[in-house]
């Protein structure tokens, strides 16, 4: 590898003839090789939208990878439990059930028992009895009767923890001397009100009553002492209460009778003084019942005397033939009969005769009586109709005089009548309060008499056969389950605080590019020139992997030009560069392998080559040294970097790696760059800007996000042809996919070392 290609226009063209070779124009060439990039290979666009669907294969990988967090985790939980519930006193429970009937309140009820309404809801009612059960007075009755002040064994049993215990050892504590009674009584109280619990049993009367002691025999006498001080009070209180209710009934009562009497008292005396005798308000006064009738009357008659005013007006009005009465006399409707026959008789004869005729006078004579007659009769009715009005006049008046006269004596009797109306419903008052409350206290006095009681034991204390606390099952198990808590938010602060890329899906979601593979990380006893050597090595296949995925990444295959650069140094692009021109060059393929890096070069050590000669000459204009160098690998032509020149930024941004890479197109059908690292440095961008594709090279676990993407920023504003990226030092026991969720490479499995024990095909040329 160390001899030099004595004339570079000497090696052998491996490519089938017939195939063109590019247009020698170094512009148009490094052109066309850029343009030959497809519009997809710019940043971001070969990423697909990762699916933000829930993945449990994710969070098992991660269960994967810091099983021994999670494995200690819940150990030291475990443990924890476990100490607690061994160092944690017994505690015994003992349980009593009781009934709790409704009962309303019926000390001032005056209405029917269907009519009846509870003061309270029965929520308010259940609540009440709840917090007296829970009162200091219960407690204190329950230690009254058990005389718990003065019982060394209850005093004694205190649930004291081993760590008092052996810090009253190791410190010399000494046990309080409790010879003040109002003190121990307090410190009982305190107990018993502590240890008690009340349970209301869903959709019932029932209340579990329990009580937790280290003594299970105290616990059973506890809670059956507040049972019986429960129902004791209760009675107590029936009784207290039907007490006061006759004292105040009685005191009620008395007072009630003082009223009703003084107030029929001046009810007669009122009655005597007004001359009011037996006044019955269900029948109406006689002063009253005249002034009803008379104003009927008076309706009656105001109505009468409205008819015959009309008629009195039409009859003044009219001759009177039209009225209704002489039409109907029979009189006057005889003579106008007798009217017209003569009448008629006459036109008949008044034909044949003259007026003068002796019988046509007398005719006329006769039918002139007759209008008298009728008129006089007419004028009779007329005075009848007259006579009628003026006598419906008359009699309106005198009731309307009369009405006046009654209604002031109606006036008079209400007057009086007011204050005897309100005597009178204040008696009525009196006597119906008093005779309430004389009811309800004989009531009162069957009730007190009988010695019920709303409230029964159902269940009795049992004395406990086990321990009720610690549990050591439920302790265990919460400790497990707070362990695994912990452990889930320790594994959240590492993943939080590890901000480096650890999977592909990472790369792809955060810098959106394409992952075109990844290579493991290799154990300690393995080198990379041993593993690359290695043909059946997973280093090698991963090579291979990403060397095919580079052969399809645009549409005319491989870049012809390819810079392989990283974020920062020691991520593996140098390994990368060397081991893909070595995989195409395999192809039998003309490549040339640059190493790009002015500043920290490392191929020409892997290669086992001087660094005397290389890109820094060609780039300064020395055209006598021969740069290109041939390798062990049939069809790699390396160069060196060269002498480390000052200023590499500007040898790099001059028009000479330009022609560089136009030269190159032309005798080489794939051109390798090894650039340094992009973050804080300007070469790679140069690089980039005049490179048909560039590889990413990212370090698994390794460097941080933010600085792939500054460095990927870096490169998308230096308008690089980004194909996507390499996940290089991937190590799947870190990651938790050493257990089924991988990549199929098969690390951990040696799924690549059939090739060792099975026959070979003999070597291709490019082997």
């Amino acid at each position: 590898m160390n001899d030099r290609a004595s004339n570079f226009d000497e090696t052998p063209d491996p490519r089938p003839p017939g195939i063109p070779v590019p247009a020698a124009d170094p512009s148009r060439q490094v052109e066309a090789a850029r343009d030959n990039a497809p519009a997809a290979l710019a940043y971001g666009s070969l990423y697909e939208e990762p699916h933000s669907a829930f993945d449990p294969l994710k969070y098992w990988g991660l269960f994967l990878k810091h099983r021994w967090v999670f494995l200690a985790g819940t150990m030291i939980a475990l443990c924890l439990g476990w100490g607690i519930t061994f160092l944690t006193p017994s505690i015994y429970r003992a349980s009593t059930t009781i009934q709790i009937d409704r009962e309303a309140s019926k000390i001032v009820d005056l209405h029917d028992d269907d009519a009846r309404v509870a003061t309270i809801s029965d929520i308010q009612f259940y609540q009440t009895e709840y917090e007296l059960l829970k009162s200091r007075s219960l407690a204190e009755s329950v230690v009254a009767d058990l005389d718990l002040a003065n019982q060394p064994a209850f005093l004694g049993t205190s649930a004291v923890s081993a760590w008092t215990k052996l810090r009253q050892i190791i410190f010399g504590g000494r046990t309080e001397d409790k010879t003040d009674l109002e003190a121990r009584k307090n410190g009982a109280i305190g107990r018993v009100q502590d240890g008690l619990s009340v349970k209301p049993i869903p959709n019932s009367a029932l209340v579990r009553l329990s009580f937790d002691d280290p003594s299970p025999s105290w616990a059973q006498k506890i809670v059956d002492a507040f049972s019986e001080a429960f129902i004791k009070t209760n009675l107590e209180r029936r009784y207290d209460a039907t007490a006061y209710a006759r004292n105040f009934l009685q005191d009620q009562l008395a007072q009630i009778k003082l009223k009703l009497e003084q107030s029929e008292r001046e009810l007669v005396a009122y009655a005597q003084k007004e001359q009011i005798v037996n006044l019955d308000d269900k029948q109406p006064p006689l002063a009253a019942a005249d002034l009803l009738a008379i104003n009927s009357e008076l309706a009656r008659v105001r109505a009468e005397r409205i008819q015959n005013e009309q008629l009195w007006q039409q009859a003044e009005a009219t001759t009177g033939l039209g009225l209704p009465q002489i039409l109907a006399d029979q009189s006057i409707q005889m003579l106008r009969d007798k009217r017209i026959g003569l009448e008629t008789d006459y036109q008949d004869k008044l034909k044949t005769f003259k007026p003068d005729f002796p019988d046509m006078q007398r005719l006329r004579a006769q039918i002139n009586e007759i209008d008298r007659q009728i008129a006089a009769a007419v004028a009779v009715i007329k005075k009848s109709i007259e006579a009628r009005y003026d006598g419906s006049k008359q009699q309106e008046a005198l009731l309307v005089k009369q009405l006046a006269e009654n209604t002031g004596q109606v006036l008079d009797v209400q007057s009086r009548n007011i204050k005897y109306t309100i005597l009178q419903r204040e008696v009525d008052t009196n006597r119906t309060l008093y005779a309430a409350l004389l009811q309800r206290y004989k009531d009162v006095g069957v009730d007190g008499g009988v010695g019920t009681n709303n409230i029964s034991v159902v269940d009795a204390a049992q004395l406990p056969g086990g321990r009720f606390s610690p549990s050591l099952s439920k302790n265990l198990g919460l400790a497990l389950a707070l362990g695994l808590i912990g452990s889930a938010l320790a594994v959240y602060v590492l993943e939080l605080l590890d901000d480096t890329f650890k999977t592909p899906e990472e790369v792809e979601e955060a810098l959106r590019v394409a992952v075109l593979g990844l290579t493991p990380l290799l154990s300690k006893s393995m080198t990379v020139e041993k593993a690359i050597g290695d043909p059946h090595s997973a280093l090698s296949e991963s090579f291979r992997s990403v060397r095919t995925a580079l052969q399809f990444s645009t549409e005319n295959g491989v870049p012809k030009s390819l810079l392989v650069t990283s974020s920062r140094p020691e991520e593996g692009k140098s390994t990368a560069s060397l081991a893909l021109a070595r995989n195409f060059a395999q192809l039998s393929l003309k490549v040339l392998l640059i190493d790009a890096d002015l500043r920290k070069p490392t191929l020409h050590k892997a290669l086992g080559c001087d660094n005397g000669v290389g890109l820094s000459n060609y780039l300064v204009g020395d055209r006598t040294s021969n740069v290109f160098r041939k390798t062990s690998t049939p069809g790699l032509i390396f160069m060196a970097s060269g002498p480390l020149p000052p200023n590499p930024a500007e040898l790099l941004s001059g028009p000479k790696l330009l022609s560089l890479l136009t030269f190159a197109h032309q005798k080489f059908d794939l051109i390798i760059l090894d650039g340094p690292p992009v973050v804080g440095l300007s070469d790679a961008l140069l690089l980039a800007s005049v490179a048909a594709g560039t590889l990413m090279i990212v370090g698994a676990c390794d460097t941080p996000k933010n600085v792939v993407k500054r460095a990927m920023n870096r490169l998308h504003f230096a308008r690089a042809r980004l194909i996507g990226a390499m996940l290089s030092k991937f190590d799947a026991r870190k990651v938790g996919f050493e257990y089924g969720y991988g990549y199929g490479y098969g690390y951990s499995n040696n799924y690549y070392s059939y090739g060792k024990d099975t026959p070979k095909l003999a070597p291709t040329a490019g082997e």
